[in-house]
């Protein structure tokens, strides 16, 4: 095995749409059962995918919503990001592309490696997002996309793997074919 990679993924969405759930599933293999607000939590978790090992670092966001003003330090520093929106909620799922849109603008790319999670895919009796429409979004934006149930643990290291894969793929281009270093630095 090669040596250790380290990548940085901010997990962000709107509000009550699971992101604490899904991130303390996939860290600590647990589902919290009651619901207390994030204000930013980071957790790492060593995995291996494709016979890389790498340290996930997870940045668990306060949910953002339309109005909320984005931080610089979500839109610089992170290698991907993980877009959550509840399959029960239209509303968290419209709010994917402006958040995703405000990322762009903060830190200047064309686009951003990214997954984009539905959520809560255990409550499908209460579904308004359809799945074509998760997938159509992902599409549009170059993104990857899945549906996951942090409850039952459907899904749930795919949506984090998938997220790394788009990193993976981003960072080859960018520095030809992985050969140079992982870190960079910009003067301004």
């Amino acid at each position: 095995m090669t040596m250790q990679k380290r990548r940085k993924i901010a997990v962000l969405g709107t509000r009550s749409v699971g992101k604490s759930s899904l991130v303390k599933q996939f860290v600590e293999n647990e589902f919290p059962q009651s619901y207390y607000p994030t204000i930013e939590k980071a957790y790492v978790k060593v995995i291996v995918h494709n016979g890389q090992e790498y340290a996930c670092e997870i940045y668990d966001t306060a949910g953002q919503d339309e109005y909320t003003q984005l931080k610089v330090h979500h839109a610089m520093g992170f290698h991907g990001y993980v877009f959550v929106y509840s399959i029960t909620s239209r509303p968290s799922f419209d709010l994917i592309q402006i958040v995703y849109d405000k990322l762009l603008d903060f830190s200047g790319n064309t686009e951003l490696p990214c997954v984009i999670v539905g959520t809560k895919s255990d409550l499908h009796y209460n579904r308004q997002v359809d799945m074509l429409d998760g997938k159509a979004l992902a599409a549009a934006n170059n993104a990857a996309f899945t549906e996951a149930s942090s409850k039952n643990n459907v899904n749930v290291a795919r949506a984090f793997e998938l997220c790394i894969d788009e990193i993976e793929k981003r960072l080859a281009v960018t520095q030809g074919a992985g050969n140079a270093p992982d870190h960079r630095c910009v003067t301004m």
